[in-house]
């Protein structure tokens, strides 16, 4: 039963009473930013892996997939993601040489992957969120997916945050 209404933040909401006399708020369900993420590996079948994991992510928007690191940074140049699943070993220039290449300002959040826990030490080194191990669990993949996510929701709230501060 509908006891109470409140008008917050531009929109009705309405406080229902549960039975164990709680007051309780029915609310929408919050809206997720998008996350403009970017798939790098030089397998095919490792892209099209990834792709698949991310489709079950509706807040995952895949801006592109490349099969090399050059590639990627023209990409990059063009459309910036927020996010990329970046793999370790490609020809030409692997993963850490092609982070080096970026500006530090234009840095993405990063989740390596990779067949090799070798490079997991180096990869944190290189300030990355994660590291997946192919092949990739969608287990783990949401885990990772899900630490991007809080590390972005929160990087987002301290931009809010220093804007307020500049009023």
């Amino acid at each position: 039963p509908l006891h109470h209404r409140q008008w917050r933040g531009g929109r009705l909401r309405r406080l229902a009473r549960n039975p164990l006399s709680h007051w309780t708020a029915t609310l929408r369900p919050a809206t997720r930013m998008k996350i403009r993420a970017l798939i790098v590996d030089d397998e095919p079948l490792a892209r099209q892996g990834l792709h698949r994991l991310a489709r079950d992510e509706p807040d995952l928007d895949l801006i592109g997939e490349c099969a090399s690191g050059p590639d990627a940074l023209l990409v990059m140049e063009r459309e910036p993601p927020t996010l990329v699943f970046l793999d370790v070993q490609m020809p030409e220039m692997d993963g850490f040489e092609m982070l080096a290449r970026l500006p530090r300002d234009r840095l993405p959040v990063v989740i390596f992957t990779t067949a090799y826990d070798q490079y997991a030490v180096r990869a944190f080194e290189a300030h990355a969120l994660d590291y997946l191990l192919k092949p990739i669990r969608p287990s783990r993949f949401q885990d990772a997916v899900a630490r991007a996510r809080a590390h972005l929701g929160g990087r987002e709230a301290g931009t809010a945050a220093r804007g307020l501060l500049d009023l």
